[in-house]
């Protein structure tokens, strides 16, 4: 018997209490955090010809980064794996900061677009709904970060997370709501959930029950990939 959609929410938003309970930091730090620059390319081509490809910036928190996982294992580098395999001449940035919000995101957005970024994958706000924070202000920040990249002809796609259940059924409804009004308002692509098949599930996350291990940060990429690949066949001009 198949769980119910209730059930199988309730399992979500849980998990996702604890998974950024374990990543989310002090408000001290945030300020530091967000000084970040995004990091080297997830998976630099031998022959050194990284600088020359049209970039795929993934802009996120810790499930971007991939805390707890070798650099290689985040979802980003394992999909610069399968454009590499695949021929598809891009680089994939990993711009996740551990304990980011989407005002974190918004304020080093400059700094993630550097360069000939053509598609931006936008996976922030789990860590505002762990704090409670406004969902109005969570919207506003992820319509400019998605009207800036626009405004450089960025493809952009949402990825979207869930509320903890902890602030109540109002909160975690409207916080849910907001990502697919942002998406549909700003005609973005959208993933509903980054951690779809993932969160909940013991045997895709590492020890500590908190952060999806290898197996887990697989699927992720493979979420991100259906959406992604379609787009990057669309690109006349793409290499």
């Amino acid at each position: 018997m198949k769980p119910s959609r209730r059930t199988l929410h309730r399992s979500l938003v849980l998990y996702l209490l604890l998974a950024l309970a374990g990543c989310g930091r002090n408000a001290n730090d945030t300020n530091a955090s967000n000084q970040a620059r995004p990091s080297a390319p997830a998976q630099a081509p031998e022959d050194g010809s990284a600088a020359e490809r049209p970039k795929i910036v993934a802009l996120g928190d810790s499930l971007t980064a991939g805390l707890g996982l070798l650099e290689q294992q985040a979802y980003p580098a394992l999909l610069q794996k399968k454009l590499d395999a695949d021929g598809y001449e891009f680089e994939v940035v990993n711009a996740g900061v551990s304990g980011d919000t989407s005002a974190g995101g918004l304020r080093r957005l400059e700094w993630a677009l550097d360069g000939d970024v053509r598609v931006l994958i936008v996976a922030l706000g789990a860590n505002d709904g762990l704090r409670g924070l406004s969902v109005a202000q969570m919207k506003e920040n992820l319509s400019e970060i998605i009207e800036q990249a626009r405004e450089q002809e960025i493809v952009v796609i949402l990825a979207g997370m869930e509320a903890p259940p902890n602030y109540g059924p109002e909160y975690t409804t409207t916080f849910r709501q907001a990502y697919q009004d942002v998406a549909r308002e700003q005609r973005v692509l959208f993933i509903p959930f980054l951690l779809a098949n993932v969160a909940g599930q013991s045997n895709l996350n590492q020890g500590d029950g908190i952060h999806p291990n290898t197996e887990g940060a697989a699927i992720m990429a493979e979420t991100v990939w259906r959406v992604l690949r379609p787009v990057l066949d669309q690109m006349p001009d793409a290499p």
